[in-house]
Parts: structure tokens; sequence; C-alpha cells
């Protein structure tokens, strides 16, 4: 393995598994032809694999079932708005996904963007990025944005008790603190909630 290669997979293994990139992510330190010799190498020694056209992942893997998993939508759309300098927010039903809030298994993830409309088969599910004015994206931490989006998708009669200690349960003491100061401009009630679910509890 050539030294540039060593040097990718090295900066891959130090983001862990389930992390999803592209060729720009490496740009500021390699060439064009070191990074596509680098990650073709890598992909077909197995360490990296192809998820769609120009984005790779660190694949997640399951000793219990003894295989790769599907890769992380969410890490996909992050790679894909860095390659094309997207600002980009989960829709409220895509939150309710990601943040373990809805059962389903999703089909398809949306999320809004300041980038043109486009879709991308990845693995069974379809990943859509839809043109938005992005109204919401004015939080500093991504948690918070997919907390707000998920509140906003179940409405405020369907906030129960058990959707407040999930998303409680996710975040350790310090996303709770960053995040309640983050959101503080949100809705009355989407705040109101908020509060209960960054609330320290003994």
């Amino acid at each position: 393995m050539k030294s540039h290669s060593k040097q990718v997979i090295s900066r891959i293994y130090g983001h862990g598994r389930g992390w999803a990139f592209s060729q720009s992510d490496f740009a500021h330190s390699f060439t064009r032809s070191q990074i596509d010799y680098a990650l073709s190498e890598l992909c077909h020694e197995g360490k990296i694999r192809r998820v769609c056209r120009g984005i790779y992942d660190y694949p997640k893997f399951s000793e219990l079932l003894n295989r790769e998993l599907s890769p992380d939508f969410d890490q996909v759309a992050q790679a894909l708005a860095r390659k094309f300098n997207w600002r980009i927010q989960p829709t409220g039903d895509a939150s309710l996904n990601l943040l373990g809030l809805s059962t389903q298994v999703p089909g398809r993830l949306a999320y809004l963007s300041d980038g043109p409309n486009r879709k991308y088969d990845i693995g069974h599910c379809k990943l859509e990025f839809k043109k938005s004015a992005l109204k919401d994206v004015g939080f500093q931490f991504r948690e918070s944005g997919f907390i707000v989006q998920a509140l906003k998708a179940l409405g405020q009669n369907r906030v129960t008790t058990t959707e407040i200690n999930k998303l409680h349960k996710q975040l350790d003491a310090t996303a709770r603190k960053r995040v309640l100061k983050d959101t503080v401009t949100a809705t009355g009630w989407i705040y109101h909630a908020i509060k209960k679910i960054c609330q320290e509890r003994n």
C-alpha cells in the first residue's frame, strides 16, 4: 500500500465506523489522482465500500450477524452536503426515524437543502434532497435541528413522556446543555418540551 493510501485510511479509521465521505474530504491534503488511487485501492481491499457515485463509507460491522450493516443514511447525507457545499436539514419524518421515534422502516429519507433537488439510491432506500429556504437551520448543533424537526412532526398533542424519555437518553449531559441553549428561539411549546428533554435527573 502506498504511503498516501495509508494516510487516507488512517484518517478514515480516525472518524470511526459508519463515517461516510467523498474525495473532497481529503482534497486539502492530497492530489485528486492520489485520492482516487487510494480510494480505489481501499475499496478493492474491502476496507471501505462505495455507497453511491462519489460517496464511500467505513461500514459498521455486526458481530452478531457476522456482516456489514447498511450505510448510515445521515452520514451519507452529510457527506453529500460537504461535497457540494450544501446546508441541509432533515425533514420531520426523517428526524423521527433517525432519532428512533418511528418504528416504520423508511423507504425514503428526505432532507431540506439550499442546493438543487436531488435523489440518490442507497441500498433499498432513497435519499432525497428538496430545495428549500431552510428557515429552521439557524441552530449551531445538528442535534438541535433533529429534535426541533422531530417535535414539529409529532405535534404538540403527541409528545408524551415516552418520547421525552427516549430523546433524553440519546443526549449526554454536555449535549443536553448545548441543545437547551441552542434552541431558546424555538416555538414556545417546542422549547417547553426541549426543557423537559434536557432536564437533569437523578
